[in-house]
Order: structure tokens, then sequence, then C-alpha cells
């Protein structure tokens, strides 16, 4: 057997271990909620974060059924406020106008929106199953993930709006809208706008974001 059959079986091998892992790993993070999935959830999600993650957004029982994206406007030098600039739009006109190699930049927006209030899984489910009870205070490092959710939005945000001002930017103001399509029950009723959820974020001085 010469070597070059055995670099190529050994290439096969690596690369057939490679895929099966990948797959086994992607299985076992979408498994229900149990005991050996609570102990391996940190190695798993170290592994498939940030780039390998698997979701059931487009299936059912909850596919994906809004549309978010971020205002923003900025304070200049001279305590002017500028009004609030759409930052997403334009990447999603991008998508629309490009159907074989859309952009992607609007997607770092939309799941870091998602980052905002995502929480520990364990418990998001706690909090949600006891809204009777006091809520549930943030823990630090859900707290920590908040604030570089904000901070990246705030950065993205003063990239697009660097022009808005002479000189550039003193601060920057995220607006998160998140925009509930109607029910599909209501697909054939004209006057059905569904419901727009928006949030205003902390003022971000741009020197603290550089």
């Amino acid at each position: 057997m010469t070597d070059h059959v055995l670099v190529r079986r050994a290439a096969l091998l690596s690369g057939a271990a490679l895929l099966g892992a990948y797959f086994f790993l992607a299985a076992f993070s979408q498994i229900p909620l149990n005991p050996l999935k609570l102990r391996y959830y940190d190695p798993t999600t170290k592994v498939m974060q940030p780039y390998l993650a698997q979701n059931w957004m487009l299936f059912a029982p909850n596919p994906l059924s809004d549309d978010r994206g971020i205002l923003a406007r900025v304070k200049c030098n001279d305590d002017r406020v500028t009004d609030f600039y759409n930052v997403t739009r334009p990447y999603v006109e991008r998508v629309q106008a490009d159907r074989f190699f859309p952009s992607r930049t609007n997607r770092l927006v939309s799941g870091t929106i998602s980052q905002l209030d995502t929480g520990d899984p364990i418990l998001e489910r706690l909090r949600n199953t006891e809204k009777e009870k006091p809520v549930m205070p943030l823990l630090p490092q859900e707290k920590t993930s908040r604030g570089a959710a904000e901070n990246f939005l705030a950065r993205f945000a003063l990239t697009q709006l660097s022009s808005a001002c002479t000189g550039g930017p003193a601060a920057v103001q995220v607006r998160v809208y998140v925009h509930e399509l109607p029910q599909w029950s209501e697909r054939k009723d004209s006057s059905a706008t569904g419901k727009t959820n928006v949030q205003d974020l902390d003022w971000k001085e741009a020197r603290t974001l550089k």
C-alpha cells in the first residue's frame, strides 16, 4: 500500500470523524431538556456557538414570526441631536435585491437583538412558569451578555452614522423594534398589521465604543 493511499484514507477517516462528531453534537443540542443535556450543556455550547448553532426557527411549533431591527440617533459635540435613522433597512433592501448572494450583515443585528433578552435557558423557563411571583433578577453572566449586546448594537449604529456630525458623533442611542407579524388566522384580513414593541437603550458615549 503506497503512502498516497494511506494519506488519502487517513484524510477520509478524519473527515468522516469530524462530520460525525458535528452531527452528533447538533442532534444532542436539540434534544429535550434532561439531566444529561444539563451536564454537557457548556461543552456543547462552546463547540456549536456562534457559527454552528442549530435552531427550529423555520419549523413548528415556533416558526419565525417577527421582523426586528434597530433605529439610531446621535448627539453631536454641539449638543445637537439628530432624528432616528433606520439602520437595518438598507441591508434588508440589499438582501431583497440579491437572492442568490445576499448580504448577511443584517443577521448580525437580528441575532444580537435576540441576545438582549436571551438569558440562561433554565432560569428563562422558571421566569416564564412563575410569572405571578417576583421576577428573578438577572445573573452576572446574563447582565454581561446583555451589556455586550447593547454595546455591539451601539457600535454598529455608530459606524452607519459616522458622518451625521461634523467631527463625528459624541454619543449614540439605539432604539430596538420587534414587529410581530399577524397571525396565520388573520392572513386574509388586510387591516391586520401585527404589533410592534419598541425599546430605547441607554445613550452610549462614542469614545467608549471604539
